[in-house]
């Protein structure tokens, strides 16, 4: 696995909208602004992408051939020394076919910073270039004020200070963040409150019992990962074959999925083979938190097709579109902790 150096104060931090871009929409545009500043006050300058103020595009900044060409710049030159998303989206996957992954393979490596439909790269990157990346935060993320503790520690890992990260004390179920109030921080008002299921059975909260799990992390957005199998870029059982020896861990989470959506994405994966190997895995908060479809809840929609493995599952980390987000290196190894409603990631970068 290819790890990119980490930043330090006056490198360039390249910006780029292979999804949406931030327009003049509110709040992105004073998020992303204000982001600007946040990474300014910090020392270092900061780069933007011809698509970052775009939105002409169908799911994402603009066309598919204009987001692919930035990609392979930003990537394939000396434009900065890492880079972020702008934000989200919902179609970064038709620019998969305009990106030069062997150029990209070939390169010196960059971080790359996202999530969401962003997992279209965080993906890609360590299974067809195996190069590292980071699972976190979009750009206009960081214009939150006052940032939130999981913002500076994302920017800790970009900057080498921190490998190890907890779980944080609360999370948010509705945003407060308008037009009117675009740099509304993270409105924490639920509990952390993790499930994990180990040995044939479900723990909840402080009654988790202690837990280790070593191995490779890979995963991302559900929505992204189940449009990606089973097309050209689908090398996955070429990576778990790589790195069998370490073992996969896998994180996932969703946003657009209901629970009768999930149980179908995670059978569609586990029927292709993708969970050879596995450790254990990490389940984000869904979007659709508490939901249940037909008596199937998010909990079950997992364990009906993933008990079978004997793996830990632990679900409600903090990882996903409920911020806040512990960042996730995807392609590093990573030894994880678990015990009562306590979660420990520290990653190993061989």
């Amino acid at each position: 696995m290819r790890y990119p150096e980490f930043i330090k104060q006056g490198n360039r931090i390249g910006f780029i909208a292979p999804s949406f871009g931030c327009g003049s929409i509110e709040p992105y545009f004073s998020r992303f602004k204000s982001a600007l500043h946040y990474f300014e006050e910090k020392g270092y300058r900061t780069v933007t992408g011809p698509n970052v103020y775009k939105s002409d595009g169908i799911g994402k900044s603009t066309d598919a051939a204009a987001c692919g060409a930035e990609i392979n710049d930003f990537f394939t030159n000396d434009k900065s020394e890492c880079i972020i998303s702008v934000g989200g989206g919902e179609t970064m996957c038709e620019d998969l076919g305009y990106v030069d992954f062997d150029a990209i393979r070939t390169a010196r490596p960059k971080w790359f910073l996202g999530y969401s439909d962003n997992t279209n790269l965080t993906f890609t990157l360590p299974t067809l270039c195996d190069t590292a990346a980071i699972y976190g935060p979009c750009a206009s993320s960081f214009g939150m004020q006052p940032p939130h503790e999981y913002l500076n520690d994302t920017f800790k890992l970009l900057s080498g200070e921190k490998l190890k990260f907890s779980n944080y004390p609360a999370w948010e179920i509705e945003g407060k963040a308008t037009e009117e109030a675009p740099l509304a921080t993270v409105n924490a008002t639920e509990a952390y409150s993790q499930k994990l299921f180990i040995d044939g059975k479900f723990y909840k909260e402080t009654e988790c019992p202690k837990c280790s799990i070593s191995g490779r992390m890979i995963g991302g957005c559900l929505d992204i990962l189940v449009c990606l199998c089973g097309t050209k870029y689908d090398k996955v059982k070429d990576f778990t074959e790589r790195y069998k020896d370490d073992g996969i861990i896998w994180y996932l989470e969703s946003c657009d999925l209901n629970p009768l959506s999930i149980f179908r994405a995670i059978w569609q994966l586990e029927s292709a083979g993708w969970f050879e190997y596995t450790k254990g895995f990490i389940i984000g908060r869904p979007m659709h938190y508490n939901e249940s479809v037909m008596g199937l809840d998010t909990y079950d929609a997992v364990l009906n097709i993933l008990k079978s493995k004997n793996v830990p599952i632990l679900f409600d980390a903090d990882l996903g579109h409920l911020p806040p987000q512990i960042p996730v290196i995807s392609g590093a190894m990573a030894d994880i902790s678990i015990s009562g409603n306590h979660l420990e990631i520290e990653y190993i970068l061989n």
